[in-house]
């Protein structure tokens, strides 16, 4: 059941988060998580998206208002001038988050800029205008974060944006993590809960390996799997919906038929919504993560991980995988895996192996439970972008 959250520590502020969904609905994920603790701090969102399909896993009961503080309004309507003109309840927002680099339609701006009168030209009033970036490990970033962006045309013109870059470092955004994340954590394990999660998907856990799965298609999948098969020990792969289930099915196209009670079993899931995504993540003794959302995800549940980063038709998402290794502080093994899983055609220095088969998991785990202890010490990035505003403001 969503419950009212709890008064906010600071001023609620109103908040225009814009979203336009490019694929995978990765970018929908990270805004809606967004919004959701906005909310939770007891400030106030409208979340304006071209694409809602998905908040109906990711987020239920959202396209019915049932989320306190949050509303969710169609793109089109920012592209309406006189029925934003009209709109009497549409109140001029304090802050608006554009979501990685999509464009306020001008139509809503010159909307906003009647609504200030000529208090615009100066800035008085203006809703504090921030844009939302990507997440990487790059060392541009922390050079990049808060930087002013002065707008020079349109309705607009005069006014300044500022980016926020989420990042792993203190001069950063840093990351997304709802106030009570770690805690909800701890008490998933102390409560055994695991058992019961999997039951309710379907699994009689018997103590198998759990590998969690969402990828898009990683081309050593189909090997990885038949080496899976090979080995003595049981292993379930719990296969995400969408691209993951598609990506195993092909791959088990290529390979014999596995025996129903064999080594490897699979477990495919539905749809899940964001938090039970996390329990699935919290579940499994290795976690295969894709884009953003869900490295942060895989990072805060604090087991071995292996990420495919979305790959890039100028293969710059080789350096941002780079960069996060070494944030990471991977180990040669990890990072050997990591490249073979999305393809590099270097192998990383200290490497000469191309085995498909996680190994010396104990030393992957050391490196996330690092990652995660040193972010644990810097505030998220929904407390960052907050204080950020009310400087501005």
């Amino acid at each position: 059941m969503i419950t009212a959250p709890p008064p906010s520590t600071s001023m609620p502020l109103l908040w225009d988060i814009f979203c336009r969904v490019i694929d995978n609905f990765g970018d929908l994920g990270v805004c809606w998580r967004l919004s959701a603790d906005l909310a939770s701090r007891g400030h106030h969102v409208r979340l304006w998206v071209d694409d809602t399909s998905a908040l109906q896993w990711i987020a239920p009961g959202a396209l019915q208002g049932e989320w306190p503080h949050v509303q969710i309004l169609k793109w089109d309507q920012t592209l309406d001038a006189p029925g934003l003109g009209n709109h009497r309840n549409l109140k001029p927002a304090d802050v608006w988050v554009e979501g990685f680099g999509c464009e306020i339609a001008p139509e809503f701006i010159a909307t906003r800029a009647q609504s200030t009168g000529s208090s615009t030209l100066n800035g008085l009033n203006f809703p504090v205008w921030i844009n939302l970036e990507y997440l990487s490990a790059e060392a541009y970033v922390g050079r990049a974060h808060a930087l002013p962006s002065p707008v020079m045309h349109g309705p607009a013109a005069g006014q300044t944006k500022f980016f926020f870059y989420p990042g792993f470092t203190a001069d950063t955004g840093g990351l997304l993590r709802e106030q009570g994340l770690m805690h909800a954590r701890q008490r998933f394990d102390e409560n055994d809960a695991r058992r019961n999660w999997l039951s309710l998907h379907g699994v009689d856990w018997q103590g198998e390996f759990l590998v969690s799965l969402f990828c898009y298609e990683p081309a050593p999948l189909a090997a990885l799997m038949q080496q899976w098969a090979a080995q003595p020990g049981s292993t379930r792969l719990m296969v995400c919906a969408g691209r993951a289930t598609q990506a195993v099915q092909a791959a088990l196209a290529t390979l014999r038929p596995l025996p129903p009670d064999g080594p490897l079993q699979m477990t495919y899931l539905p749809m899940l919504s964001q938090t039970e995504f996390d329990r699935l993540l919290w579940c499994c003794d290795l976690n295969f993560v894709r884009g953003e959302d869900s490295l942060v995800r895989a990072i805060w549940a604090g087991k071995p991980l292996v990420w495919h980063i979305y790959p890039q038709d100028d293969n710059a998402h080789y350096t941002k995988l780079l960069a996060f290794w070494d944030v990471l502080k991977a180990p040669p093994s990890l990072a050997q895996f990591h490249a073979l899983w999305n393809g590099l055609k270097t192998m990383p220095k200290g490497t000469d192996s191309e085995e498909l088969l996680p190994t010396d998991l104990s030393t992957w785990h050391s490196a996330v439970q690092g990652l995660q202890a040193q972010l644990l010490e810097t505030d998220d990035l929904t407390t960052r972008l907050i204080e950020f505003v009310q400087k501005k403001r």
